[in-house]
């Protein structure tokens, strides 16, 4: 099947767009392979601190300097459900390079924070920001030159991304990211949902309610819905990063236990020490960067990754825009319903012919490149495949179903759940933003009705509580961006507007923050950019202005009288308070050259550097 002619325009677009950077990224991970990593190159006291603390066979091969020595960089945390697992990975990893001649040291460790605990509290204003922070954490654990390939271990939110981008600073190294998987299932999603609006209507009780959640996440693994985490876990696949099969094959198996000393002993075929080199820097392309923005948009994925797929491409001299997902998103079609998007988990996602039904059935339909080349070599199509456990306790691929085994949950290319991903970018008099209608009601594609203007998501709950929003309204909800307050995720809102859209009324939201892979059926336009305290339109607008937020038609506007809203200033909010607490102080810095959500809300290049500060003094 030829590939989809507008897949085709919009990479074009793309290669031409970065070539400048793209070049110049390629030129940089060249001199890098030239240079090294290579012990020999150390002095020999540089050397000895490399390996004094290694058991003595691992010593013996890192002196002599001729075997790969992999760097595992990890992100465990037993607070973490999704990253308990990795205690046991070092050991693991390093019994399985020995098993070819290599050895493996725990470079180092980054920061993984769990957005689910610190949803709706303060410490959420520091998670986008860990992005960043963990990149960096990881270029520091690679930056001791010992290492000739890298294992990253780590899964949910800002964390993978994270992890990608500092291995993209090192693109001369091979890579491969290495899941624990998903927690087994727990009560049904619908179940949670239903109690979970109970309790912000008043009639369920926080001990139900607690029930509920943990009955939901119960167990070592990632949670189970769709997010931003099981995102990661897609695109690692997608973009070739991962073993075939390997995203959602549950912890503490027989099957993910060899999954792990797969990638190892892949990792250590790969290195510039023997035939097979394959650096991550040539794997992470344009083609790469474009299939991972059509999987996103075939299984209804997170939000958050307009966010981080931008500051990925961009890592890689990819000059990736929102217009790139909004032009594909137009023909690439919905192939999965996991919740929030429909009523299954991961784990039925999966036991449906998960990613390589899906692979496969793109492929076949000619809506991805298979042309790429991948961790296991070149051509997407290996990657059509699923996996199950030989006799011998190693792994065999087997080709991808040809049909799916629960169309309830996955579809083939001619039978989608609908002709799109529902992911779709929204522009205007106030700016630019991204909508997900995945799972929005048909009727509620266009909202129209008068604005409702909050600074935080507590003042949208106390209204609520109060009797005051029981009518149509748009909630906006400002000074939520990265310059602000570091663009908290704000699921606070997310049960009380939909008991809202339940009784009747017509609502949506409307804010320069995120509501992540969870955001559901009430329309939501997020990441507005330009942000509030940049000046951005949206802090413009009054209590009572009509907010028309229009999915058919791509368009977020305020209907005032041209003149009157060229006329009227921007509102200034007193976000001090946002920067002061559970560490927030630290992050200064960082509020003040944050990129715009467009640019990927980094603060890394030249696009996070503003010419002016806001909100904070230098």
């Amino acid at each position: 099947m030829s590939l989809n002619p507008t897949i085709a325009a919009v990479t074009e677009r793309l290669i031409a767009r970065s070539r400048e950077s793209r070049t110049a990224y390629l030129e940089k991970i060249n001199a890098a392979r030239e240079t090294g990593p290579r012990r020999g190159h150390l002095a020999c006291g540089n050397l000895a601190h490399g390996f004094a603390a290694s058991a003595a066979p691992d010593k013996n091969a890192l002196r002599s300097g001729h075997a790969p020595n992999i760097a595992i960089i990890t992100a465990y945390n037993d607070m973490l459900s999704a990253h308990q697992p990795y205690a046991t990975y070092p050991d693991l990893i390093k019994r399985a390079a020995r098993e070819v001649g290599a050895t493996a040291q725990v470079a180092g460790g980054v920061p993984a924070m769990c957005d689910g605990v610190t949803q709706g509290r303060a410490g959420m204003e520091l998670s986008l920001f860990s992005r960043d922070v963990i990149a960096m954490s990881a270029a520091i654990a690679l930056s001791h030159d010992m290492f000739d390939a890298a294992l990253f271990l780590g899964i949910c939110d800002k964390i993978v991304p994270g992890l990608l981008i500092a291995a993209l600073s090192f693109g001369h190294l091979p890579a491969i990211f290495i899941p624990a998987g998903p927690m087994p299932s727990g009560i049904s999603n619908d179940q949670k949902g239903k109690v979970r609006q109970l309790y912000a209507e008043g009639k369920a009780t926080r001990a139900e309610l607690l029930e509920a959640e943990a009955q939901s996440y119960h167990a070592p693994g990632t949670c189970t819905f769709y997010g931003t985490a099981n995102s990661n876990q897609m695109l690692m696949e997608i973009m070739g990063l991962h073993l075939p099969c390997a995203s959602f094959v549950n912890p503490n198996t027989p099957l993910r236990e060899a999954m792990t000393i797969a990638a190892t002993q892949r990792a250590a075929a790969i290195t510039a020490l023997g035939s097979e080199y394959i650096p991550v820097g040539e794997i992470i392309d344009e083609k790469a960067i474009i299939n991972g923005v059509i999987g996103l948009h075939a299984t209804g994925g997170s939000t958050n990754h307009l966010l981080h797929l931008v500051a990925i491409a961009h890592a890689a001299g990819v000059d990736l825009r929102w217009e790139d997902f909004g032009d594909l998103a137009g023909v690439i079609p919905l192939l999965a319903r996991v919740y929030p998007n429909g009523s299954a988990d991961v784990n039925q996602f999966h036991e449906a012919g998960g990613m390589g039904f899906l692979i496969a059935q793109l492929l076949g339909a000619g809506l991805l490149h298979g042309d790429v080349n991948t961790i296991i070599g070149a051509g997407l199509d290996r990657y059509a495949k699923q996996a199950q456990l030989g006799s011998d306790n190693t792994i065999e691929w087997l080709p991808a179903p040809a049909q799916t085994l629960d169309a309830s949950v996955l579809r083939g290319a001619a039978d989608p759940f609908r002709p799109d991903g529902g992911l779709m970018m929204l522009q205007g008099n106030l700016g630019r933003a991204v909508i997900k209608v995945a799972s929005v009601p048909d009727d509620r594609y266009i909202i129209e009705a008068p604005a409702l203007v909050f600074d935080d998501q507590d003042q949208v709950r106390g209204a609520f509580e109060r009797g005051e929003l029981d009518r149509d309204f748009v909630a906006v909800v400002r000074f939520q961006g990265p310059r602000a307050n570091g663009m908290p995720e704000l699921h606070k809102l997310t049960p009380t507007l939909a008991v809202l859209q339940a009784r009747g009324h017509r609502v949506a939201l409307v804010t320069d923050g995120r509501m992540s892979g969870a955001s559901g059926k009430v329309p939501a336009a997020i990441h507005v950019t330009p942000e509030a305290i940049c000046g951005g339109p949206i802090a413009k607008i009054h209590n009572g202005d009509m907010i028309r937020v229009d999915a058919h038609a791509g368009t977020l506007e305020v209907q005032v009288d041209a003149a009157i809203w060229q006329a009227r200033g921007a509102a200034i909010s007193n976000v001090d308070a946002h920067h002061r607490g559970v560490g927030r102080e630290l992050f200064a810095m960082f509020r003040r050259i944050a990129g715009s959500a467009d640019t990927g809300a980094s603060v890394f290049g030249a696009s996070a550097v503003a010419e002016h500060t806001f909100g904070e003094s230098a």
